[in-house]
């Protein structure tokens, strides 16, 4: 089959790329990967990247701060809104098992620069991603081992020296090791995070389990605290709603449910990277619907109950915000607990981290392999079939990254980048059924274009809930993407006219 566009779709730099030709390209010996995953697989990928810090640290701070005990009523809100975008990625990633996620469904719905523009943001999306949850993980590995009576130096631990200079070489070391298990192969990755997974949900049903004993009726009232008004940010860190608006804040109330849901939706983040694994699942029309949709429902139900069981156990005005579920055991008198939680988050961070660098290096290759970044990026490995050069490339500088920068400031980034990433999904769903009705869909979305716009209303709504100055690093780094596509990628891109294809 051809690499040049059909001469039905769009010139120019809204040029699409069909969906037939992009699926032949996966047929190319030198840049396929190999199909060994299962729906099961899939699953377990999204539970794994699903569950992290959010259930951890944010139903403490939000039951205290904006929804009390209807914490548990935010997290259905937010599963609702994760799972219209969901319904869309199921059938895009049915009708179209390429890797590369939105940045692939967008090149077949809205053209090459709406793709570039997804694939750039999608990019870093997944390596800030990356960095900030290996970050977090050798933060609480550190104090494990503060626990243990071992200290690490200063210079080594990512905090500041003496000499105003510090390493994390922890997080460097993870990002490191992650990194060779791709390299090493899908089916390995996927044991590495069966085991991790395991473990993780195994502590999560501890909490449920054993703190549902400790429980007391009496935490619930009142469900849902009286509302209150309370102070905003000023400048450029208070909500883009509320510099355009003039929107106070409420805490607790009806509006404290919806706003501890724009918070919480973060805990849902990365279940759209199950999607970027369609081209290594073995029957990807049926097996990526049941995974993306399956990990986001067994991942609603289990931040509903945690978060049911936590502010049963103390009164939400008493919960802590840094480590609520370790502090509420503590504070029934059973601290044991609080150790095992910790090591659970250790555990459950690994397997985040694995899967957002996962993420990145599937977006960065099916990139590479349509020209828009180096070809040199999208050679597979002769016996893993993995994008080894990709892989390796992105590994090192996230490992650096995370090794040498404090950027818990950027982690909004990923908000951002996955709220966009919605959008974009739901309005292809829309165009694509209007330009290539014949396409079999093994999936469909339901209510087709009501729910697309129901998708979208609701991530730009979240988006309009994050700080002004999230928006404004975020245009920045879309700007320098633009400029690079104009310099590089419409030149080299495998749709443009006369353009040479290396293989």
């Amino acid at each position: 089959m051809s690499t040049q566009t059909d001469p039905a779709n769009r010139a120019g730099v809204f040029r699409t790329k069909s969906v037939e030709q992009s699926i032949h390209d996966t047929e190319e010996p030198e840049h396929a990967l190999k199909r060994s995953l299962s729906a099961l697989d899939l699953t377990v990928f999204g539970v794994g990247v699903i569950i992290g810090t959010g259930i951890f640290v944010l139903t403490g701070a939000v039951a205290k701060e904006t929804a009390g005990p209807a914490t548990a009523v935010a997290f259905v809100i937010a599963g609702i809104v994760c799972g219209l975008a969901a319904l869309c990625y199921a059938e895009f990633a049915s009708t179209v098992p390429v890797a590369g996620s939105a940045y692939t469904f967008a090149y077949a719905s809205l053209g090459e620069l709406p793709a570039w523009i997804i694939g750039w943001d999608l990019v870093l999306e997944f390596a800030v991603g990356t960095a900030v949850v290996a970050v977090g993980w050798s933060g609480y590995f550190r104090s494990l081992l503060d626990n243990a009576g071992w200290q690490l130096p200063d210079a080594i631990a990512g905090t500041n020296s003496v000499s105003g200079f510090g390493f994390d070489l922890l997080a460097f070391l993870l990002v490191l090791l992650l990194t060779g298990i791709l390299v090493l192969g899908m089916k390995l990755s996927a044991r590495v995070t069966t085991v991790v997974v395991a473990i993780k949900v195994a502590v999560v049903l501890l909490v449920i389990v054993a703190g549902a004993f400790f429980i007391k009726v009496s935490n619930y009232s009142p469900f849902i605290p009286p509302a209150s008004e309370v102070p905003g940010e000023s400048g450029l860190q208070q909500p883009l709603i509320q510099m355009i608006f003039g929107y106070e804040p409420t805490s607790f109330g009806v509006m404290g449910i919806f706003t501890a849901a724009s918070v919480v939706f973060f805990a849902f983040i990365g279940f759209d990277v199950v999607a970027t694994a369609a081209e290594e699942t073995k029957l990807p029309q049926r097996d990526m619907p049941r995974g993306i949709l399956g990990s986001l429902f067994i991942c609603t139900l289990l931040y509903v109950a945690v978060s049911i069981v936590v502010t049963g156990m103390q009164h939400y005005t008493e919960l802590t915000v840094d480590a609520p579920l370790a502090d509420a055991f503590k504070a029934t008198g059973h601290p044991w607990y609080a150790g095992v939680i910790s090591f659970g988050a250790v555990i459950g961070l690994t397997s985040v981290c694995m899967i957002l660098l996962l993420g990145q290096t599937r977006v960065f290759f099916a990139m590479s392999r349509d020209g828009l970044l180096p070809r040199f990026f999208s050679r597979t490995h002769p016996r893993y079939r993995t994008p080894y050069r990709a892989t390796l490339l992105l590994g090192i500088v996230i490992a650096i990254v995370a090794g040498l920068t404090n950027i818990e400031e950027l982690a909004a980034l990923v908000n951002i980048g996955t709220l966009f990433a919605f959008v974009i999904v739901a309005l292809g769903v829309v165009i694509l059924r209007r330009t290539r009705p014949d396409l079999p869909r093994a999936f469909r979305t339901p209510l087709v274009p009501l729910l697309p716009i129901a998708s979208v209303a609701a991530s730009f709504w979240l988006m309009l809930n994050l700080p002004s100055e999230t928006w404004l690093r975020f245009g920045l780094w879309m700007l320098l993407g633009v400029l690079v596509y104009f310099v590089y990628g419409r030149s080299h891109s495998r749709l443009e006219p006369g353009a040479k294809v290396p293989h």
